[in-house]
């Protein structure tokens, strides 16, 4: 009963919506990300993207690169660089699990939301293996033969 009132706690402020279509998500996991004033308040406004976002592991610490937060409109001169590179919170035994797996494992760390919880700014990073086209098709048909049986037997 307490993940619902967590999950109610927690506002979407952006999702991945590409990453489930081209990754196969393997494993999931929460980061805190360091952000500056300007940022989270131009994330309260809605002004994220994680279209072409992606996280790399380097000396021991995870970075987000690529996401692209919005200039604040009030932030005049102290506005932030709309796609810096971002630290990412993790614990130390999370790190070396995820420099195991991409390094030895070719695989990639996407991030899938990007959400406020308890005032903080968290993000769900995923680490993924890239899909082949032929994967995405037999997705594509997979999903198509699902909703035409649910709507022959919707019908009956």
């Amino acid at each position: 009963m307490a993940s619902k009132d967590t999950d109610e706690q927690n506002e979407l402020i952006a999702r991945n919506k590409r990453a489930r279509h081209d990754y196969e998500i393997l494993e999931t996991w929460e980061a805190g990300i360091v952000l500056t004033g300007t940022e989270v308040k131009a994330l309260r406004d809605g002004r994220a993207n994680l279209t072409d976002a992606f996280g790399i592991v380097k000396e021991g610490e995870v970075y987000l690169l690529n996401l692209h937060i919005g200039a604040y409109g009030q932030g005049n001169v102290f506005n932030h660089d709309p796609t810096r590179t971002r630290k990412l919170l993790l614990h130390r035994r999370e790190i070396r699990r995820l420099i195991g797996a991409v390094e030895r494992q070719g695989l990639t760390l996407v991030p899938l939301d990007l959400y406020f919880k308890g005032g903080r700014v968290k993000t769900r990073l995923a680490l993924a293996r890239g899909k082949q086209q032929h994967d995405r098709r037999e997705d594509i048909k997979k999903r198509d033969a699902e909703r035409e049986i649910a709507r022959a037997l919707r019908h009956r």
